[in-house]
């Protein structure tokens, strides 16, 4: 994996999870990840479109800022 620095703000971290799933959009034309999109979109006036969508981003980040990070892909078998 390939860093330009190794840190980003939230405002920045929070573009740049905005612009992957843009690209993934615009690779699938998935409804259910443009409804989150649209959703996700910044206001001029200020905060996201769904207001809602701003603090569970802030809580995503509490959680991995308090060691919640853990990404491994499990397979279970029901």
């Amino acid at each position: 994996m390939t860093e330009q620095r190794s840190k980003l703000t939230i405002d920045e971290a929070y573009a740049a999870m905005y612009r992957f799933l843009e690209h993934e959009y615009e690779m699938t034309g998935s409804d259910e990840i443009g409804g989150l999109l649209s959703s996700l979109s910044l206001l001029k006036e200020g905060g996201t479109a769904d207001p809602a969508m701003w603090n569970d981003w802030i809580q995503a980040v509490n959680k991995v800022l308090n060691g919640d990070n853990d990404i491994e892909l499990k397979i279970t078998s029901d």
